[in-house]
């Protein structure tokens, strides 16, 4: 199962976002650094308004959103590319993860230590930026010492490796992640086999206090990590209050639309943010309904009709022959599969056919 961490400076909010978003209370959080030193691992539900919709249609008995994986890592601070603050050991932590969700504290609390003793959101971007950037340098030398050697035979593999290093090194120089190189599949191939931090795509999550979350476009410090993030890293921005999110799980549905709606907030900042994390991690959902359950599954995007047959068991891939598949904004249009097939909005797609989200799917086997 993917997962996407959650880093940022000790005492962000990493913590108590984590908890929200995975409705537990397994991270500590408390008001003081490194209340976390091993990571917390949870499993967070897709938000997904389509099952409910469409087990109205097949009058379903059950519903099964999709799932993947959150861990929350230790803060990291200045220094811990040189093992500073346990900073070898969080950064192996960042490294197990497939994408990060940085945290940056964009809020005002006299009553929250800062470890860095004042609110600047871009500065602590920097401050983990750099870290990591200076730990993948450090791996990027030491693999092209070894590649060296090699290349020096013709290995041609060494070769590759060694012409990407060289195109790699600048962006590092310059602060920039690795993610920002433009590669061919090739070369993505080799870069996703050096396991570096900066590889792995990122979104940000501003944490705001309860005035900012109606319009966060108040909130000055949001406006410039949306317009850094924008120019410098081509990523996302999100916007939470990790304090209201955390309140939100204790109540229910109907409570919690209640009060966002007090706050002048239509949905949750946590389920964004999940949403957000999802795909960005690649991924993918397509949708099955019926009597007995509607369910969401979760494919990488790009994956074709056999593959994602193959989630359901991995012999449907085998004895795949086809494919039943509509739009769910098309279906929902129809009302029913009946009317859908008699306006011909049901098609049949084969092995080649990529699926997109939301299509729904009945697979034909030759089981």
């Amino acid at each position: 199962m993917l997962c996407a961490g959650i880093v940022g400076l000790p005492n962000v909010g990493k913590s108590t976002l984590f908890n929200a978003v995975t409705k537990t209370r397994k991270a500590m959080a408390a008001n003081y650094r490194f209340c976390t030193i091993e990571p917390n691992q949870g499993i967070v539900t897709v938000p997904d308004d389509r099952l409910e919709v469409l087990s109205k249609i097949s009058g379903s008995q059950k519903l099964v959103p999709s799932v993947f994986e959150f861990v929350d890592i230790a803060g990291l601070v200045r220094g811990a590319s040189k093992g500073e603050g346990l900073g070898n050991q969080f950064l192996g932590h960042i490294r197990e993860v497939d994408a990060i969700v940085q945290v940056v504290r964009c809020f005002e609390n006299n009553d929250i230590e800062h470890v860095m003793d004042s609110v600047d959101p871009l500065r602590d971007i920097d401050v983990i930026n750099t870290e990591l950037v200076l730990a993948d340098m450090e791996a990027i030398e030491k693999r092209k010492q070894r590649q060296q050697k090699q290349a020096k035979g013709g290995d041609k593999k060494a070769l590759a490796e060694l012409a990407l290093i060289e195109r790699l090194e600048p962006v590092l120089n310059e602060g920039k992640h690795a993610f920002t190189l433009e590669c061919t599949a090739e070369e993505t191939a080799i870069l996703k086999s050096f396991f570096l931090l900066t590889a792995k795509p990122t979104l940000f999550a501003c944490n705001v206090g309860e005035e900012d979350l109606a319009d966060p476009s108040k909130n000055p410090w949001v406006t410039k990590v949306k317009e850094y993030a924008a120019n410098h890293m081509g990523c996302r921005v999100v916007v939470v209050s990790a304090e209201i999110e955390s309140e939100l799980v204790t109540l229910s549905p109907e409570e919690s639309a209640e009060y966002l709606a007090g706050l002048g907030v239509e949905q949750s900042g946590s389920g964004t943010l999940i949403r957000e994390a999802y795909y960005l991690l690649g991924l993918r959902t397509y949708l099955t309904t019926g009597e007995k359950e509607t369910r969401a599954w979760t494919i990488h995007a790009g994956d074709k009709a056999p593959q994602a047959a193959g989630v359901i068991h991995s012999d449907f891939e085998k004895s795949f022959i086809s494919a039943e598949t509509i739009a769910y904004d098309d279906l929902v249009a129809c009302g029913s599969f009946a009317k859908a097939r008699e306006l011909g909005k049901l098609r049949t797609e084969g092995k080649e056919y990529v699926v997109q989200d939301g299509d729904v799917m009945e697979f034909k086997t030759f089981l």
